[in-house]
């Protein structure tokens, strides 16, 4: 429910952000914010093609980190635009919303009439003073990852652009490679569209030669691999991982990650719990929680707990010195199950 509450909050986001630039009605500030930072940054360009000229470097004016000068903004966004019917300040991943935004909350409460406020964060903190004024006052907008579905037909629709068709079998296929991020989908698709130049269906052999396997499906295709009692293949695969650069205390943690994701699986599954719920609990789609409840099946409770030790054994190992980090993570492929 969780799940289907935050796609319908984020739908509505987008659609009154679509009706403030159709009607030209804007708020004075505007945070998009949350995980999804493919719509986040879709949202910012639609605002800032309204709100300004792209040749007016004038009026608009981009600041991102922390530690911004906010006096300095204040100061900005009461000067008055040159020329134009509007300023435009933009603010990315300021940490403003986490912490020291008290300043500038002040300020919008009030802000000057002609002086807009776009800002783009990874996170915020709801309690902070400068979320509830731009709440009040402006306008805020939660971008979450999209469910399987929506996926899907926006694969569809990216790729009809192009003239190009796919099943959804074959969308399915590319959305275990890439995960739900939209940033990761469009680069597998933009490569997709140059491999079949010359054909207008995207297969399943395609994805499979073109699209880049994300590090956590190959942890997944791992612990496949070990429940299986296939050693080498999990050696092969962190070998594959060891040549990409990828460092053995990353894939150690990513080892842990997925042995403690599987275990929280297998209980709530135990529990009576669907995937879509199961998903919400534990952080992810429904599509990527029926893999982790296919996958957690393979296992007992207690041999999940033993894995989840035997990750934190093997990196005490690495930080008193008893074993270099290549070798520990050898032998937990060959001994964590």
């Amino acid at each position: 429910m969780k799940n289907q509450n935050e796609k319908a909050s984020a739908n509505a986001n987008m659609k009154q952000i679509n009706e403030d630039i159709r009607q030209g009605t804007f708020k004075q500030a505007y945070l998009l914010y949350g995980e999804e930072r493919y719509l986040r940054r879709q949202y910012r360009d639609k605002l800032r093609k309204a709100l300004s000229a792209d040749s007016d470097t004038m009026n608009t004016h981009y600041f991102e980190g922390k530690d911004l000068p906010v006096s300095e903004i204040i100061d900005l966004a009461e000067t008055l635009p040159f020329l134009a019917e509007h300023r435009v300040i933009f603010i990315t991943d300021s940490g403003l919303f986490k912490s020291g935004g008290e300043k500038m909350a002040e300020y919008l409460s009030s802000p000057n009439d002609s002086t807009f406020f776009i800002f783009m964060e990874s996170e915020v903190d709801k309690r902070s003073k400068i979320y509830k004024t731009i709440q009040s006052k402006g306008f805020a907008a939660e971008f979450v990852f999209q469910d399987e579905n929506t996926l899907k037909h926006w694969i569809a629709s990216v790729l009809a652009k192009e003239g190009k068709k796919i099943t959804e079998s074959t969308a399915l296929l590319l959305l275990s490679k890439t995960g739900t991020e939209m940033d990761n989908i469009q680069m597998e698709l933009e490569k997709l569209i140059c491999y079949c130049m010359e054909r207008d269906v995207v297969t399943g052999e395609d994805v499979e030669a073109i699209c880049t396997t994300r590090v956590s499906n190959h942890i997944f295709d791992m612990i496949n691999a070990i429940a299986a009692r296939q050693q080498q293949q999990a050696l092969d695969l962190y070998y594959d991982l060891l040549a990409l650069k990828e460092p053995p205390m990353r894939i150690l943690f990513l080892m842990a990650r997925q042995c403690h994701m599987l275990l929280q699986t297998k209980e709530l599954k135990s529990r009576g719990y669907d995937n879509r719920t199961i998903g919400s609990k534990i952080g992810v789609t429904p599509f990527i929680a029926g893999k982790y409840v296919s996958q957690a099946a393979k296992f007992k409770a207690s041999v999940l707990r033993r894995g989840v030790e035997k990750c934190v054994e093997a990196e005490e190992a690495v930080k008193t010195g008893k074993m270099n980090d290549v070798m520990s993570v050898e032998i937990l492929i060959l001994s964590i199950f």
